[in-house]
């Protein structure tokens, strides 16, 4: 079987990047989305934009319709990774099992906070999330032949990436475990980490393992610790 192809459909950002010295949001944020196919399996990875900017952006840069998607996957579950779930109605949507169970447990209780305060537009997004999250499934280790997960947690408690095994190189689709080309150059995590130090740990894990890395805000690059800038 041919090896996995991978292209990025979207660049992504942050909507207050750190280490530009942004304290506040300026921009919406949404993750880079990868697109992944091995055989029959045509992934989306971190589907970070609006349905309809999700479906134009495919098309621009790959000849496949959101029909034909049949999976996705998040590496974590927060709105800028799932913005664009509902363009892919058919597809399985998948999540690492530690980041599903964590994000069930943080919107149930986001939910049960806004109704006891009486803030109905929290509890307006709480419940049309924990909606999109009830319909994904655990993630298997490997969603296809070339297409593994590989936990990166930290960031989020249970983010994951997915490594593919390439013949000549092994590309990781880090999502925010390794966020931005400044931050691979600074050594550096995102602030507000759910546990700084496992994420400072994945992010040497993935610094260690990857030819390419596919940033969860940027773009795709070489390994700087084996290739250089």
């Amino acid at each position: 079987m041919a090896a996995p192809a991978h292209r990025v459909v979207s660049i992504g950002a942050l909507p207050a990047h750190p280490l530009w010295n942004e304290s506040r949001p300026v921009r919406t944020g949404h993750a880079t989305c990868t697109l992944v196919q091995a055989g029959d399996v045509i992934l989306v990875v971190n589907p970070g934009l609006p349905p309809t900017a999700m479906a134009a952006r495919l098309s621009e840069r790959a000849p496949v319709t959101p029909d034909r998607v049949t999976h996705v996957f998040l590496t974590s579950f927060t709105a800028d990774h799932c913005r664009g779930l509902p363009a892919f109605p058919e597809a399985r949507w998948l999540v690492h099992e530690p980041e599903r169970d964590a994000a069930e447990r943080a919107m149930r209780d986001q939910l049960e906070r806004a109704r006891e305060t009486g803030d109905p537009e929290t509890e307006r997004l709480a419940a049309v999330h924990l909606e999109l999250l009830e319909r994904t499934r655990v993630a298997p280790d490997r969603i296809a032949a070339g297409i593994d997960l590989f936990p990166l947690p930290g960031v989020t408690p249970g983010c994951c990436g997915l490594l593919l095994p390439l013949p000549v190189r092994t590309v990781l689709i880090a999502g925010d475990a390794v966020p931005t080309r400044e931050h691979v150059e600074q050594a550096k995590v995102l602030p507000g980490c759910a546990d700084v130090e496992q994420a400072m740990e994945s992010f040497r894990e993935a610094i260690e393992i990857a030819d390419e890395l596919v940033l969860g805000r940027d773009e795709a690059i070489g390994n700087p610790a084996r290739t250089g800038f």
